[in-house]
């Protein structure tokens, strides 16, 4: 198949188009402000603020899958805008759309939420995400939107980044106490997107590890997975500081669970 993934150079998009290759799948992906380097993919830069832009790749590639991994936290046009101009470039190719969401569509007032639940965000990017939801499922509804949670590596995540800088006294910060998630590896997360992609599914799935652990407890777990000194690592409560966003979101994936072949890995397992 042929496969076009937004945002490849970036953390989980490097995965995607790794597991793409592998699967014998003809792959095309997108950059920002550089590409990846995966040998045997056609990069391609792209500004998804552009609509033209991601109209004229998607009308030139004819992907028959889009995969969407492309957001900037700080920037409402690249995460909402952006999906809204993928989501009506792939519908009008005729497309497969999978478009990647997050656990912070929720405001963590009831921990708990499974696949059913509306979101309720209480942060910028939260919103963002929220309203690139809304509008995808409206301009393509047989797409799948995943909503996951912190993403984790083998070393090549932002948190596994802050925890190695922390540890080592390279950065200064804390990891909360009191911020909740459920971690799941980026080799587990990729595959079942790519599974959701080929499968008959369409709307919210829910895509996240088995275990809720903090963000403190995460990085202990890192660091003593890597021979980092764990009893370095500073900590304290989210609720004291005036960073947004929720604390506490668990993603129920019962649902998506049942429909995958591919087993989400609890963050106490896959760094046990």
């Amino acid at each position: 198949m042929r496969f076009l993934v937004v945002g490849g150079s970036g953390f989980l998009g490097g995965e995607l188009v790794r597991q793409c290759l592998v699967a014998g799948h003809e792959v095309a992906a997108t950059y920002l402000t550089r590409p990846g380097e995966t040998a045997g993919v056609e990069w391609s830069p792209l500004d998804v603020r552009r609509r033209e832009d991601v109209d004229a790749l998607i009308d030139a590639f004819q992907p028959e899958v889009v995969v969407n991994a492309a957001y900037r936290q700080t920037d409402w046009a690249t995460t909402a805008t952006g999906a809204v101009n993928v989501a009506l470039a792939v519908a009008a190719a005729g497309g497969r759309l999978v478009h990647v969401s997050s656990d912070t569509v929720f405001s963590g007032a009831a921990i708990r939420y499974d696949e059913t639940c509306l979101p309720d965000p209480i942060s910028p990017y939260g919103a963002a995400k929220a309203a690139a939801e809304t509008a995808v499922n409206a301009i393509a509804p047989t797409s799948v939107t995943a909503r996951t949670s912190l993403i984790i590596g083998d070393g090549g995540s932002p948190h596994e980044a802050l925890v190695h800088a922390l540890a080592t006294g390279r950065a200064k910060g804390m990891l909360f106490t009191d911020d909740v998630r459920c971690p799941v590896h980026v080799v587990d997360l990729a595959a079942a997107l790519l599974e959701l992609a080929v499968s008959e599914y369409h709307g919210i799935h829910h895509v996240a590890g088995t275990d809720a652990i903090s963000r403190y407890e995460l990085g202990l777990l890192i660091a003593r997975r890597d021979g980092l000194d764990a009893d370095r690592l500073p900590s304290g409560l989210k609720a004291d500081t005036n960073v947004p966003g929720p604390l506490d979101v668990r993603l129920e994936c019962g649902m998506t669970q049942r429909r995958l072949r591919t087993r989400l890995r609890g963050a106490r397992r896959f760094l046990g």
